[in-house]
């Protein structure tokens, strides 16, 4: 049944990867598009704190993670191999001084493996890692000025490793190979004397295919405090890296229905970026620093908090220059936790559910007109168990905001429902002979 579960829903979020566009964030405009990697639905239904680390759970968050302890109920022999995967869906309410309008977007968020190895584990899978979807128009006195549209983002497979060090303290290191093609546009329109939009306007079309390495370097840290309590921590860091850009630029005299807004083509031609030397460049990935910790009875409860800093003021396009947006330090604050009533409930199944909460605070990065773009959310879900006492389903839910009205911005109240399958099993057994 579990198979037939697992074929459904990666049929499902496959079709929606092809079907829908990652976001319809409006914010997904600048830079190399909206930040979608946050973890699992287990880490974003608690705030998107990812320090919690356990046998039976992916962590995509810290390398260091691939390693566990074994379970005592194979006789502490060994750990399963785990298998996760994950979608959401957004409903954003944009709202600007203008008016409101409400868009909606269903995404694949991840496809994960993790095998142990001894004192090794080993993990590979695929995230999409930012996203660009956006139609924004710009106008003056009620007079469309200009039009822009976006499509596209940045995916990351990874593949990683991780070694435990001591029974407490494990390392691991994550190679991600980053790919992907953003394509944008922009159509400006001109009237004549009368105010009527001329018979031909002009498109300007860009795409950028990017590709490069960058890797991720985790510790985790637990160790019982005493009988009952358990101290977990985890530290990881990105460094700075550059991904290549291979861009095209074109110019086209366009003809546009208005009541489809559908774009008939006359004629284009290509801009000459080799000339200006950007039909090849280096995009800057900034670093990331995370750090948190937290207390918990295992198998019952956790309570943790985590705080991020991305650098992303190191962050550069040479193919992309916006007057009046540019970009800050981003850091983020979660805090969250779970709840087990009684993990080997045989008598309600109810009691052997993940109950998790948390809240976040962030400073994207992003800062525009002066105003700088921050996210609050909240957040709340549970883990289903499936199958057999390792596998579980998990739904999470996702309120928050993210901008604001001031300066003419725009400020986007959305809600996420995230799912995915946390599948695990046995695949390396000791053979024991009488």
């Amino acid at each position: 049944m579990i198979k037939k579960l697992v074929i459904v829903l990666v049929a499902f979020f496959a079709l929606n990867v092809h079907a829908q566009e990652g976001t319809a964030s409006p914010y997904s405009f600048y830079g190399i598009g909206s930040l979608k990697f946050k973890g699992t639905v287990e880490n974003r239904s608690m705030g998107g704190l990812s320090i919690y680390t356990d046998s039976v759970h992916v962590n995509l968050r810290n390398p260091g993670a691939y390693v566990g302890p074994n379970l005592k109920l194979w006789n502490e022999e060994s750990r399963p191999v785990k298998f996760s995967v994950g979608a959401s869906h957004s409903s954003l309410n944009l709202k600007a001084n203008s008016g409101e309008s409400k868009v909606n977007s269903t995404t694949f968020d991840y496809l994960a493996l993790s095998m142990p190895l001894g004192k090794f584990g080993v993990g590979l899978g695929l995230v999409p890692y930012t996203a660009v979807g956006y139609k924004l128009e710009d106008t003056e006195n009620g007079v469309l000025q200009n039009r822009y549209r976006g499509e596209g983002g940045v995916n990351r497979a990874f593949f990683g490793m991780g070694y435990k060090i001591t029974d407490k303290l494990s390392l691991g290191v994550d190679m991600n190979y980053n790919f992907g093609n953003i394509q944008n546009s922009v159509i400006e329109f001109v009237y004549d004397e009368d105010g009527n939009p001329v018979q031909y306007q002009t498109r300007e079309s860009n795409r950028s295919d990017l590709s490069g390495l960058n890797f991720n370097i985790g510790l985790t840290y637990r160790t019982m405090i005493n009988e009952k309590l358990e101290l977990q921590a985890g530290l990881t860091y990105s460094p700075k890296s550059n991904i290549s850009s291979i861009n095209e630029r074109s110019f086209a005299t366009i003809v546009t229905n208005e009541l489809t807004g559908q774009e008939f083509v006359l004629n284009e031609v290509d801009a000459d970026l080799e000339g200006e030397g950007l039909d090849n460049t280096d995009l800057t990935l900034p670093s990331r620093f995370s750090f948190g910790a937290g207390i918990g009875a295992p198998r019952k409860w956790f309570l943790g908090a985590e705080y991020t800093l991305q650098n992303t003021s190191e962050f550069s396009n040479p193919i992309v220059s916006i007057e009046n947006a540019n970009f800050v330090n981003a850091s983020n604050i979660s805090i969250g936790g779970f709840f087990i009533p009684d993990y080997s409930s045989f008598s309600s199944y109810w009691k052997r559910v993940t109950y998790r909460a948390g809240v976040h605070f962030e400073n994207t990065g992003l800062e525009i007109n002066n105003e700088t773009i921050n996210e609050f959310g909240i957040s709340f879900g549970v883990g289903l168990p499936v199958g057999n006492v390792f596998s579980n389903a998990n739904i999470g839910f996702e309120y928050g905001r993210r901008g604001t009205t001031n300066q003419n911005l725009i400020q986007e109240n959305f809600f996420n429902v995230n799912l995915s399958l946390s599948l695990n099993d046995r695949w390396f057994e000791k053979r024991k002979y009488n």
